[in-house]
């Protein structure tokens, strides 16, 4: 039930109000007691108060209660709480034994007829202001979701220009160091990066006995990375030594990153590998491709590993 600026009570409230209040007051004075109560101001009060002490019968308490009502109703929030008041105690009449006996029935009926709309209304206004509450929560979420998309985008963007400044490092060491970090970054902004670059050492002091790129996690499946930037195609002992690694880790799988491809019989050796280690290859040539056409890197390695497991096909270069 809307109330607008000009009426706070509804029509329908204000009729019921005007039939009720004289029938819970036996006496006209009782009416002008029962607006004081509720805080009315006595200018409102008063001219009609006059009236009726200058001719007892010149005003019935219909319409005294009507014209204090459409008073009270007149203004925007100047009489608000008063409005509010002489809805409460309406509302919350419980002692009919003081109406006249010939006014108790419909007295009551009145007055639950008014705790019904009131009730409707409460409930109209609460489910307004849940939706509210609810347009609130979503515009935040999709604030936040927006905010989250565009600060992905721009660690992507920032990324992407690290990766191609690397084209210019003539340092091979250097570069490939580098290619690490960046791939690693590229990983985590994706949400998929378990473990950056790691070295283990051995138990006897020899040293260093294996050098980790990096390690990510798709679809629950632990995948250990392998990048290479290297002037010649990645051949098969290159590809054996990181396969030796996944063969000694229960439930790993391996991915394969080469900037300059890889030799057939290293693709062979894969394929084999495959009977009992998922492995993939990929070009870093592909990986620029999907930044420059901003694709999805988590959907792009999926598609790489579905065509491993079911297409036996270690390395497939997948559109973006």
């Amino acid at each position: 039930m809307e109330i607008n600026n000009t009426f706070h009570y509804p029509p329908e409230l204000m009729s019921l109000l005007g039939d009720t209040i004289p029938l819970l007051n036996r006496k006209k004075i009782d009416v002008f007691l029962f607006f004081e109560g509720a805080g009315v101001t006595p200018k409102l009060i008063q001219p009609l108060r006059q009236q009726w002490q200058r001719d007892k019968n010149s005003i019935t308490k219909f319409e005294i209660t009507q014209q204090i009502l459409t008073k009270l109703n007149q203004n925007d929030e100047t009489y608000l709480r008063e409005r509010r008041e002489v809805l409460k105690r309406v509302v919350e009449f419980e002692s009919f034994l003081s109406c006249w006996p010939d006014d108790q029935l419909k007295a009551r009926g009145l007055v639950a007829e008014i705790q019904k709309v009131v009730n409707v209304k409460d409930s109209f206004t609460r489910i307004a202001k849940e939706r509210e509450s609810e347009q609130r929560v979503r515009i935040a979420q999709k604030k936040a979701e927006i905010e989250k998309i565009n600060r992905k985008k721009e660690e992507i963007a920032r990324i992407k220009a690290e990766l191609f400044s690397l084209f210019s490092e003539k340092n091979r060491q250097k570069r490939g160091k580098a290619l690490e970090g960046v791939l690693n970054s590229l990983f985590q902004a994706y949400g998929v990066l378990i473990r950056e670059a790691f070295a283990l050492t051995g138990d006897e002091g020899e040293g260093i006995v294996e050098q980790i790129d990096g390690v990510i996690e798709i679809d629950g499946h632990l995948y250990f990375i392998e990048m290479k930037w290297w002037d010649k195609p990645i051949s098969v002992p290159e590809i054996s030594q990181h396969l030796v690694r996944v063969y000694h880790r229960a439930e790993s799988r391996a991915i394969i990153i080469s900037a300059s491809g890889f030799t057939g019989p290293a693709v062979s050796t894969c394929k084999d590998a495959l009977q009992q280690k998922v492995v993939t290859l990929c070009t870093l040539q592909e990986l620029v491709i999907l930044l420059e056409k901003e694709g999805d890197l988590c959907n792009f390695i999926k598609k790489k590993i579905q065509a491993a497991i079911v297409d036996r096909k270690p390395f497939v270069e997948v559109s973006v």
